[in-house]
């Protein structure tokens, strides 16, 4: 389906400043001017800055897991390592093309606002269960449901730190080439956790074994 340029443009400059400034700490107007567009028009397009919220939130998650479920299939019959590796890349990439609104939702996540986390939560589940049973999948049924549980918890802490710590990186991380140059060595540190942790559950299985 064709994008309109104006209604994009709106969504672009609302991510920035919400990212800045926070969602109350911007107003109507401040998108207006930063997207070049009449105060009219956001009203035209979203009724409110509610409903452009909303729009932005409701797109960003529709799209982010239409991207996973789209690695998901074409990765259907590679190995469990092979299958979550691309499925880390997907989403990392995917938070980095997003940054500032990835950051956002992540800070409002992490404050449990109530319209994110009531925006988000049938979302956040569906990513959360492609996750867990690709992970799940790799790591095998030996182990303890609650020590998996916590291998889950860090492999999810891993794909949401860089946008809740962001102010850690910025000087780091400056431009496109710079982003997708971290996206490349991001991706590869948590593959590299990823082995050392199955290396590891594949030992504790053969001392339950024995």
């Amino acid at each position: 389906m064709k994008q309109n340029p104006s209604k994009q443009k709106v969504i672009k400059a609302a991510s920035t400043l919400f990212f800045q400034k926070g969602f109350h700490g911007t107003s109507v107007r401040d998108i207006a001017e930063r997207a070049s567009v009449n105060v009219s028009s956001i009203s035209y397009y979203f009724n409110s800055k509610q409903g452009l919220l909303e729009y932005a939130v409701t797109n960003y998650y529709e799209d982010y897991l239409s991207s996973i479920e789209k690695t998901l299939n074409e990765t259907n019959l590679l190995t469990p390592m092979d299958k979550l590796h691309s499925l880390i890349s997907t989403i990392i990439q995917y938070k980095q093309n997003n940054f500032q609104l990835t950051c956002f939702i992540q800070r409002e996540l992490s404050l449990d606002s109530v319209f994110v986390r009531e925006m988000t939560v049938t979302y956040l589940a569906k990513e959360n269960f492609y996750l867990k049973k690709t992970f799940f999948d790799l790591l095998g049924k030996r182990l303890k449901s609650d020590y998996k549980q916590y291998l889950f918890m860090q492999l999810k802490g891993m794909l949401i730190t860089p946008y809740i710590l962001h102010n850690d990186w910025k000087n780091q991380v400056v431009g496109d080439y710079s982003r997708q140059l971290f996206v490349k060595k991001y991706v590869r540190v948590i593959k590299d956790w990823l082995d050392f942790t199955v290396m590891s559950s594949e030992d504790i299985k053969r001392k339950a074994v024995n």
